[in-house]
């Protein structure tokens, strides 16, 4: 725990205007983004006395071991590099809005030549035009059902348009009416872009001039003697009817506005956002934050604008904004919000009329929100803190493990042999965190020796990191840690190099590779409280001999051993037992099993990959449109194999040097073996000499053996 007096600025260092801080640990991690109108005012509040501050401030302030800020011109400019330093730096003790589910939006991919009407979920795309969001995925699909019928667009996906279009025959949408059928060319492509806009229309609020351009047509044609179609106009009219029966009219005028309301207490805030377009109520979604330090309502409602608008541009950004109480102050943010959308935005708060009666409604709704989330909050967390804490004193450890990583190991009878480390912190999969290794020390099936190298490849870049950072103790012990940073990978690279770590086997997941400067989360940099091992007391030996090796011993190691869920500590003879109620074993057997599933997930891609090669792969400079179309000509490699140098040049695109190096690779390659029908011992003479396949796992051969069998030689 740090002291603030030991990192405040000097008097006058601070400058008196604008600007936005960040507050970093000891790891050079951004724990804190905040802005001021004056740095020096706003900066001074954090270092008076500890008893005067909020305790989630105290708390904040005494983990950072830094200070540090950026001066900018306006109020603006400091509203947008906070939201921008927030959403790059996830610092923990910044409020960040949680979705309470991943809300399903209705899109209309208008990228595309042929546009399609589907449910999309996560981050907007450029081209593709969204409404919602909606409760439910089924409120959606109601919706388009019945719009179908009047507006006939694409629903297939990519897949079934091309096969469509292959075969010449639309799907069964096309047969009853609900497809214009574009893939067999039904209609022309403008004229289905036509259909989309209308469709688009329609559900951005512009449906009356439609249902009475509908309503005359319907009149014309009854009054021609065309009764079928009058019918059929008749029936479309009932079904835009229907549609838009399902949101109710809440405002009188059409207006185009998003309410915010928010429920709060002093640890957690609710927020409820309604978005209401044409006057009736198109989304809803709602969100749930800690409140880490001691904020006003204006200040939350100001960090739900940032999160609801930071990415938003155009309509997407209403021209009413109606919140339970405006920023301090309102001014910059309102400012903020008139540039993302190009024109005015009002943003104040409702007094009178419809609009204050459905703030009322959307504050309910937040205070409800706020009721059911601390009521599986407060479950959540007692559950999880009792397991550390079981965890703590089972294992004899100083303090609750709110770190921990896991080990696994996954092969297939010693081929393709890996390894996952898995990261839960509070008690919670942390899954950016997650890592994964290729063994590369040694060939075959050897689970003890395969750990000892992962823990040690693990631990040896934390120490490089260390070494590289400055993060060393004065005397002996910095000399023997750096000696241990400086080591070599098993191909002699430093391991102080970056891009030694890609090739040393360790990647990267659920994201790209992030910069180690700048407080961003660096690889393998932050140390756990506890390692723990998939496996039984030999597992547990290496794992703690890599770590002696190293010089490290303020970390504990334990192992989970699968068949009595035993707990192995190093150099104990006899294991660990929890009680099968034990809410400490519960968290272990979660955190064992996620570094299963993902050690196996990585095993299972990499085999694939290794049985999907082929021998045009090692033919240098020939890139894979090449290569299909070679496949293509042939017909298979079988084929192509057997083809001369001046066949090889008929195909287009292949040069006779090409030809060549194509002609000489396939004679040097050996083909593959033929497949066996595993259940019939059938020879399956397969012309590409690829491996036969099932429909469960596309491109992967089958064992032999019964499924018994085969989950038994898959680690």
């Amino acid at each position: 725990m740090a002291d603030p007096s030991s990192y405040r600025p000097r008097p006058g260092e601070i400058p008196d205007s604008p600007g936005v801080y960040r507050f970093r640990d000891e790891h050079r991690r951004v724990i804190y983004v905040g802005k001021a109108k004056s740095l020096r005012q706003r900066l001074a509040n954090y270092f008076q006395d500890l008893a005067n501050l909020h305790p989630r401030t105290r708390t904040m302030v005494t983990t950072a071991a830094s200070v540090e800020w950026t001066v900018v011109s306006t109020e603006v400019e400091a509203l947008q590099l906070e939201y921008s330093w927030i959403k790059e730096y996830d610092p923990r003790f910044n409020v960040k809005y949680r979705d309470d589910k991943s809300y399903p939006y209705l899109a209309v991919t208008m990228n595309e030549e042929f546009p399609r009407v589907q449910v999309m979920r996560g981050h907007k795309k450029k081209g593709v035009r969204y409404f919602g969001p909606y409760g439910h995925a089924w409120a959606i699909r109601d919706t388009v059902d019945l719009l179908l019928r009047v507006f006939p667009v694409r629903t297939c996906s990519a897949g079934v348009f091309k096969n469509a279009a292959r075969t010449g025959r639309p799907c069964l949408l096309g047969y009853i009416g609900k497809c214009s059928a574009p893939c067999v060319e039904r209609i022309a492509p403008e004229d289905h872009r036509e259909l989309a806009e209308e469709f688009c229309d329609f559900m951005a609020g512009r449906t009356g001039t439609y249902l009475r351009r509908l309503e005359r047509q319907m009149a014309d044609a009854a009054e021609d003697m065309e009764y079928e179609r009058a019918a059929r106009l008749r029936d479309d009219i009932g079904a835009l009817k229907k549609a838009m029966e399902k949101s109710a009219v809440v405002l009188a005028d059409a207006t185009d506005a998003d309410l915010i309301a928010v429920a709060e207490d002093e640890l957690e805030a609710a927020v409820q956002i309604f978005h209401v377009r044409g006057g009736r109520v198109r989304g809803q979604r709602g969100w749930v934050t800690d409140k880490v330090e001691e904020i006003t309502t204006g200040a939350l409602v100001e960090h739900a604008l940032q999160q609801l608008y930071g990415e938003e541009t155009g309509d997407a950004v209403p021209k009413e904004v109606l919140v339970p109480a405006l920023p301090d102050p309102v001014e910059p943010v309102q400012q903020w919000l008139t540039e993302r959308r190009g024109s005015g935005v009002s943003l104040r708060i409702p007094q009178r009329g419809d609009k204050k009666a459905l703030m009322e409604t959307v504050q309910r709704n937040a205070q409800q929100a706020l009721v059911l989330h601390k009521t599986k909050r407060a479950s959540d967390l007692t559950t999880r803190s009792r397991a550390l804490e079981e965890i703590a004193e089972a294992l004899d450890l100083d303090s609750a493990p709110l770190r921990i990583e896991c080990y696994d190991i996954s092969h297939l009878q010693g081929d393709d042999v890996v390894a996952s480390m898995v990261v839960f912190e509070d008690g919670l999969a942390r899954k950016s965190e997650y890592r994964r290794f290729q063994i590369k020390g040694f060939a075959g099936q050897d689970d003890v020796r395969s750990m000892h190298e992962v823990i040690t490849r693990r631990f040896r870049r934390y120490l490089a990191e260390k070494e590289r950072t400055g993060e060393w103790a004065d005397g002996p012990d910095a000399d023997a840690a750096e000696a241990a940073g400086a080591e070599k990978g098993a191909d002699g690279r430093s391991l102080t190099d970056g891009p030694a770590a890609q090739a040393d086997g360790e990647a990267l997941v659920d994201g790209p590779a992030l910069k180690d400067d700048d407080g961003r989360p660096r690889r393998f940099a932050y140390p756990p409280q506890l390692v723990v091992v998939d496996g039984g007391q030999p597992q547990v030996a290496a794992a703690q001999r890599a770590l002696d090796e190293l010089g490290i011993d303020d970390i504990a190691v334990c192992g989970l051993a699968k068949r009595l869920e035993e707990v192995w500590l190093p150099g104990d003879d006899d294991p660990v037992v929890l009680p099968r109620t034990s809410e400490g074993l519960y968290l272990l057997q979660r955190v064992r099993d996620e570094a299963h599933r993902f050690a196996i997930t990585y095993q299972r891609a990499k085999r694939a990959k290794r049985f999907r090669s082929s021998p045009l792969d090692d033919v240098p400079g020939l890139g894979e449109t090449r290569k299909q179309a070679l496949i293509k000509h042939f017909g298979s490699v079988k084929k192509l194999r057997s083809a001369t140098i001046d066949q090889i040049c008929e195909v287009p695109g292949i040069g006779r040097k090409t030809a060549e190096t194509v002609a000489v690779a396939l004679a040097r390659a050996t083909p593959a073996a033929p497949a066996v029908n595993t259940a019939t011992g059938e020879i399956m003479d397969d012309e590409d000499g690829a491996p036969e396949t099932t429909a469960d796992a596309p491109g992967e051969p089958v064992p032999a053996g019964t499924p018994d069998e085969r989950r038994g030689q898959e680690r």
